[in-house]
């Protein structure tokens, strides 16, 4: 093998010995020459000769990594730099990492090679039933509503602050190891800010982060405040086809691409890092057909708003998928589809997904890295698939609105609410995407060049998305045209949106924000926040005063726009869709060990004591649609460290006589109403619970996110609809819960009710993590594989609609 002389013998050392080690090739002989960067390439085109093509790919990634500018989450090197120790070590650490995502890809089985046309005999399937039908652990081919079925993950997504809940639940588990180090986004975005990185609260959160980025050797990490969780994933990595899961509700944005994205619980998510599956019971889908062509200037943040207005959240959408189809998607930019997919959890639904077209397509394929395009296929709904619902959307129609506090489907035109007094305007959060971004700086814009300026009075704020966004505005100009117009730029973050931080709207403040969520205390406590397009925030913020955009969106040249955006120049290629493959039942193989704390499929590991008894306790009612954000408040998640801790503020804005009431008075079992849960995905709302005493919810519904929380951490959720059941379940009412018979008694008369068996195990094991403790990484198959997940128990249940679940 021929070689160069070495300059470095340390570097050449380490490059030579990481890629012996980690992928026992032995590159002995061969010599390196010149700078760390220049030895990765001359290296990579050596093995590239030896035909070690995917180790020669993976060195050519770490210089890409490395090369890339730091506006787009590179280092920023290059090969005439004057590298630093801590340059090379940075380096090194890229290689290790690189190298061992193949050992990782190389533990996880492949999937199966898409069919390209449907089986003979196939039942017709939406487009989400197709998805779960592709990640089925079983490859049947085919799903329907009701199934209960594992499920391939592609990727786990974190923020920092929900990251260092997980790695609270990774360490209960015994630190087992991630499936691939590779497919973990974590993204520091809701708390971290430059103006508090060293506050005692948020120092951790830091650390925690990058103790993840060390320990599990993460390639997909460009540290804080560089992207909102969701805005880079979706515009660099997210695939069409894809199963993703989150551990925000706002996961749902990668539906923009075609992905089927599900926002989950901190246990729930953490399940899947560790084993690479999850598991779910396949939902109804609703179809919202787009017709026709929405006006210049109105993109997705007033078209979901539209929705809500004419359809409501928690009802259609209300625990199903929602699938966006139909001729208008055409007229309807990635970005746009961002805004209504982010949103589609505000309105209910467990996810929002767009049917993939030419545009999707183009938008993929403009990707740099060849990596996070190649694994996109492309799925489409049957003709015959079946649908719970279907509703026509005309784009038409849309015009500005604004979702007034404290609820996100409370949608007026803006001109019924122009001239209300504002403090605050806000341009920003996930659901902001770079399209909304410019389109504002150019209503903007066009008010500066008309002559008017901003008053004196009041707060702006605009906080891009992502650092290639800030970057973009920059070089445009755009960024300037908002500073002009009185706005403070800020790093890319969460911000007002959850207002925990350094951001945070005043006791009696009222905002205009281009946010999703306008609950109570959201951007701050005591503070009024409505929701709107960032064009109508733009066109309020020169008064103060909500103001209609209109006039300003019509002096926009569109000619410019379309040349901003990049969408004339949209490539046009033809789709090939595919299906979901079908062949003989696959099991996933176990090559990890299990954690110390249990031997996988052992029975003698530490279990919950409880059985199928009674619950004894009184009632204590609540309404309709109890938020996660109030039943865990915003100050919660930045202080609280035990169940009790968190129980203190449960509820403590919005019923500040609950927990008193739960411990003095016994009033210990909750009666609810509708959409109980509804909010962000925090499932501190239900450690909450558990710490202040509370031993059940019963509930009319539960929102998607909170009725799977409830079991992985141990708390009884059981749906009632019948009416004569709150006639007399009243406040203070004695109830007695019989578990075993399904049997609920309360003011003289018994009620039956339906649970699935996979939720009560999980309640009387104690969650999902002492599950784990019991069977480690095989928890799935023994919870959903039939006769052996619980032994001497029966196997066939019924779920809480009543239709059989086939374990």
């Amino acid at each position: 093998m021929s070689g160069l002389v070495s300059e470095n013998q340390d570097d050449r050392g380490s490059l030579v010995e990481l890629l012996k080690v980690t992928r026992a090739i032995d590159v002995k002989g061969f010599l390196l020459s010149g700078d760390i960067l220049s030895q990765i390439e001359s290296l990579s085109e050596q093995l590239k000769l030896d035909r070690h093509e995917r180790e020669a790919d993976a060195l050519q990634e770490v210089h890409q990594h490395c090369t890339t500018k730091t506006d787009f989450g590179g280092l920023g090197l290059a090969t005439n730099h004057q590298f630093s120790d801590a340059d090379v070590t940075e380096v090194l650490f890229l290689v290790s990492a690189y190298l061992e995502a193949l050992n990782y890809q190389d533990r996880n089985s492949s999937p199966a090679p898409a069919l390209n046309q449907r089986p003979a005999g196939r039942r017709g399937m939406t487009l989400a039933e197709k998805i779960f039908a592709a990640h089925d652990v079983s490859r049947r081919g085919e799903v329907k509503p009701g199934d209960v079925i594992r499920l391939d993950v592609d990727w786990i997504m974190a923020s920092e602050l929900s990251w260092h809940a997980m790695e609270k639940t990774y360490e209960s588990l015994g630190k087992p190891g991630i499936f691939r180090n590779d497919r973990l986004w974590i993204a520091g975005d809701h708390v971290v800010d430059p103006r508090v990185m060293n506050h005692p609260r948020v120092k951790p959160l830091v650390e925690s982060s990058e103790r993840a980025r060390k320990v599990f050797k993460l390639t997909e990490y460009q540290g804080m405040n560089y992207t909102i969780m969701h805005t880079e994933f979706c515009r660099e990595r997210a695939q069409p086809g894809m199963l993703i899961i989150g551990s925000d509700s706002h996961t749902c944005s990668a539906g923009s691409v075609s992905s089927l994205a599900i926002g989950l619980g901190v246990a729930d998510v953490t399940l899947p890092l560790v084993t690479g599956e999850t598991w779910i019971k396949v939902p109804e889908t609703v179809e919202i057909r787009f017709v026709n062509k929405p006006r210049p200037g109105l993109g997705g943040k007033d078209i979901i708003l539209y929705i809500l207005k004419e359809l409501k959240r928690n009802t259609v959408a209300a625990q199903r998928v929602v699938e966006y189809t139909g001729p208008g998607l055409k007229h309807l930019s990635c970005d746009a589809r961002f805004a209504f997919c982010n949103m589609t959890t505000e309105f209910g639904g467990i996810t929002g997904v767009c049917v993939p077209d030419e545009i999707t397509k183009a938008f993929i394929n403009r990707r740099k890295n060849p990596k996070h395009k190649k694994n996109a296929l492309y799925y489409q709904p049957d003709k015959d698939a079946q649908y719970a619902e279907r509703y026509t959307i005309d784009l038409h129609k849309v015009e500005p609105f604004v979702a007034r506090y404290p609820s996100p489907d409370d949608v007026v035109p803006v001109n019924e609410v122009a001239g209300t007094t504002l403090d605050g305007c806000f341009i920003g959060a996930c659901t902001t995407a770079h399209e909304d971004l410019v389109l504002a700086a150019l209503v903007l814009e066009a008010g500066l060049n008309r002559g008017m300026r901003p008053v004196t009075n009041g707060k702006r704020k605009v906080v891009p998305g992502s650092r290639p966004i800030l970057h973009d505005l920059k070089v445009r100009g755009l960024a300037d045209v908002y500073k002009r117009a009185g706005f403070d730029i800020g790093v890319p973050g969460c911000s007002y949106c959850v207002g925990m931080s350094a951001d945070k709207a005043e006791v009696g403040e009222v905002w205009l924000s281009s946010q999703n969520r306008n609950f109570e205390n959201r951007m701050g406590p005591g503070a009024i926040g409505s929701i709107a397009s960032a064009v109508t925030v733009a066109a309020s913020s020169f008064s103060m005063t909500i103001t209609d955009p209109t006039s300003l969106l019509d002096d926009i040249d569109l000619t410019r726009l379309e040349k901003i955006l990049g969408t004339k120049a949209e490539e046009k290629s033809p789709l090939r869709y595919v299906e979901p493959a079908a062949q003989e039942t696959r099991q996933r193989p176990i090559t990890y060990s299990a954690p110390p704390l249990a031997r996988e499929g052992t029975i003698d590991s530490p279990v919950s004591s409880r059985t199928d008894r009674a619950i004894i306790g009184k009632v204590q009612t609540i309404g309709d649609f109890i938020d996660t954000d109030a039943l865990a408040p915003a100050e919660a998640l930045v202080s609280a460290q035990t169940a009790e801790e968190f129980g203190e503020y449960c509820l403590y804005h919005t019923h500040p006589d609950f927990r008193r009431r739960v411990k003095e008075e016994g009033l210990n079992v909750v009666v609810a109403g509708k959409g109980f849960g509804v909010g962000s995905s925090r499932e501190n709302a239900v450690t909450a619970l558990l710490g202040a005493g509370v031993q059940c919810v019963i509930a009319r519904s539960f929102a998607f996110i909170y009725a799977r929380n409830q079991p992985n951490l141990g708390l009884l959720g059981i749906v009632i609809e019948e009416e004569g059941f709150y006639s007399v379940a009243k406040d203070g009412a004695e109830i007695e819960i019989d578990v075993a018979r399904r049997v609920i008694k309360v003011g003289g008369r018994e009620f039956g009710f339906q649970i699935s068996e996979l939720e009560i195990r999980l309640w009387q094991q104690g969650g999902m993590s002492a599950s784990f403790a019991r069977w480690g990484r095989v928890v799935l198959e023994k919870i959903t594989t039939g006769s052996h997940a619980f032994a001497g128990e029966g196997t066939l249940e019924r779920s809480q609609h009543g239709e059989e679940l086939k374990w």
